[in-house]
């Protein structure tokens, strides 16, 4: 059996297990809220590169910081170019939730981008995202950190427009996505309802898509992984101290 050269992925190792990875959304990078996190043994970390301000020396801090607390880094990208992806997969994040999968083909891109072959097209670059191309005289073939990083990469679909309910069949016949989830604002947003996530017809529009997936025997993003913002977990503290000292 190959020498393990890449990390596993704590995600995909507790869906294997039957239980919810739990982690914690941050919309701005920050290395020390994550090494003082770090003591709780969160499975993941997401960052969210679509909204974030994470440019891509942050993105590589952040990662590094993640790793350093024993978790998995995940990120929400701005969008499934293979080129932008690539950037983040470089930087060495193990999961990617691409945004407005809205047809079969923005599924393929996204998948077609964060596998290497034979799945996708994955680039193999200098960085750390590839052990800084050290496989080779580490391991003597690329073969099995291929197959290894491909074995270890979370893969989630966010649905947000009204393609992602026309197209669901198309998007759900692609193989190599874990997950789905439903962005809830630009979701509303996307089926006419703009700035009303709670209108009753948006969340029965969620709600039913949501089923429908879950009947094809796919989950949502809820189903395997436990979650909060890192805002909540900041401003939940900072009121339990004020409520208890004044």
């Amino acid at each position: 059996m190959a020498e393990m050269m890449v990390r596993e992925n704590r995600v995909l190792k507790a869906m294997k297990k039957g239980r919810k990875a739990l982690g914690y959304q941050m919309t701005f990078p920050s290395v020390w809220d994550v090494e003082i996190l770090g003591r709780l043994d969160f499975d993941y970390v997401w960052l969210d590169g679509e909204h974030g301000p994470f440019g891509y020396t942050e993105l590589e801090e952040m990662t590094r910081a993640v790793e350093a607390a024993g978790a998995t880094a995940v990120a929400r990208v701005e969008n499934v170019e293979a080129s932008h992806i690539l950037q983040y997969l470089d930087r060495g994040i193990q999961g990617i939730m691409g945004p407005h999968i809205a047809s079969g083909e923005d599924a393929e891109k996204l998948v077609d981008a964060c596998y290497f072959g034979p799945i996708g097209h994955r680039s193999f670059g200098g960085n750390r995202g590839t052990n800084y191309s050290f496989t080779p005289d580490a391991w003597g073939d690329k073969r099995d950190f291929y197959q290894q990083a491909n074995d270890n990469m979370l893969v989630g679909a966010l649905l947000e427009d009204q393609g992602s309910i026309d197209n669901i069949d198309d998007i759900l016949a692609v193989d190599g996505i874990h997950y789905f989830g439903i962005g809830m604002n630009d979701f509303a947003q996307g089926i006419g309802y703009p700035g009303e996530p709670e209108h009753p017809d948006v969340v029965k529009a969620a709600d039913e898509l949501s089923d429908y997936i879950r009947s094809k025997g796919c989950y949502m993003s809820g189903d395997i992984m436990g979650s909060v913002w890192i805002h909540e977990l900041l401003l939940n503290s900072a009121q339990q101290f004020m409520d208890e000292n004044s």
